[in-house]
């Protein structure tokens, strides 16, 4: 099955340095892959670039198919003051796509984006991806600011997407196995 993203020797050089180096990564439908690293490793940089949404100063990348980013604090942050219904309503006019009758499973759809935890902006970020029908979906620390449950379940809906078919990236502090 062909890739929906393949990198090889990828790299992001700045003024500063290397933001990342020599990424060599294939991510087929239907996985679901961590890049994991600490603080000031460069995952999300190298996440935004193999969503297509960040340069790269080295190396190739090819995608073949549309990503969608969910969470991703600081680039996706739910807006403080729009409901859970709002968020989808105005990602789903901004597609032309019908406005779905439902929130996202576990969401209160009258919840405003600044009372949402960590868990529910991941939640939230998944559903608005799941609406663009993307081949591919990224998503940022899946692992920060959770306790163990709420990152397995994270793990487990992000695995459940993989098992749908879409490919899945994201990143993390720790190993989530």
């Amino acid at each position: 099955m062909q890739p929906v993203v393949s990198a090889r020797g990828l790299g992001l050089r700045t003024r500063r340095g290397w933001v990342f180096r020599d990424v060599t990564l294939d991510v087929a439908p239907g996985e679901l892959r961590a890049l994991a690293g600490p603080a000031g490793s460069g995952r999300t940089s190298l996440l935004l670039a193999l969503a297509g949404r960040f340069k790269i100063t080295d190396g190739r990348l090819d995608r073949h198919g549309h990503a969608a980013l969910g969470y991703v604090p600081g680039v996706t942050d739910p807006d403080p003051n729009l409901t859970v219904a709002e968020h989808v309503a105005e990602r789903s006019l901004l597609l032309r796509r019908p406005v779905p009758d439902v929130a996202p499973d576990g969401l209160s759809p009258g919840r405003l984006g600044r009372d949402l935890s960590p868990l529910d902006r991941h939640r939230l970020g998944l559903a608005l991806a799941r609406l663009e029908n993307p081949d591919l979906i990224a998503v940022d620390d899946a692992d920060t600011g959770l306790s163990r449950n709420e990152r397995a379940e994270l793990w487990k809906e992000l695995q459940a997407l993989a098992d749908d078919g879409y490919a899945v990236l994201a990143t993390c502090r720790e190993d989530p196995r």
